[in-house]
């Protein structure tokens, strides 16, 4: 019993071991999401009713619920390497926009486009990462890169798209 969403099929069978995994509890649902949102790099509307209606004590509903509360969460797939640019004070301050119109025009993303085309870069613009002495400030894949300029972003993805062929 598979069902697709956004092209990616949902594997019920993956989907049951990671519920088995966390005993099935409701208590374990964030962290359950994760897992799935690991698998999948967001979470399918599919998987979110599978999830609701395979656990004791949860809906659809309740799951979908969760997934829309906290942040961590996305409904739309993200990329391979997803790209944080903070705009917080001090980032903002040292230029972080100039560093993700460079992002944005590297990638040929188009306004309001967050995901490219192939799948393989997503990018957010964050409000702080705590990161204010190294502004500005991007994080790819939990990796900070302190200091940035758009020519240096620039090689950073130019690094990545290298490396990825």
């Amino acid at each position: 019993m598979s069902s697709t969403t956004n092209s990616h099929k949902i594997d019920t069978s993956k989907l049951d071991e990671i519920i088995k995994e966390y005993e099935g509890k409701k208590s374990n649902l964030i962290a359950i999401l994760q897992k799935v949102q690991e698998v999948y790099r967001y979470l399918p509307e599919d998987a979110m009713i599978y999830i609701g209606t395979k656990m004791e004590g949860l809906s659809p509903a309740t799951v979908f619920g969760v997934a829309t509360f906290y942040a961590q969460f996305s409904l739309e797939p993200k990329g391979k390497y997803e790209i944080k640019v903070c705009d917080g004070t001090a980032c903002h301050v040292r230029g972080s926009m100039p560093v993700l119109n460079a992002i944005k025009a590297r990638l040929d993303l188009k306004d309001g486009q967050l995901t490219t085309d192939d799948g393989l870069f997503s990018l957010e613009t964050v409000s702080c990462l705590g990161a204010c002495g190294l502004a500005p400030v991007v994080v790819i894949n939990g990796k900070v890169y302190p200091q940035m300029t758009s020519d240096a972003i620039k090689i950073v993805l130019d690094t990545l798209l290298k490396e990825d062929r």
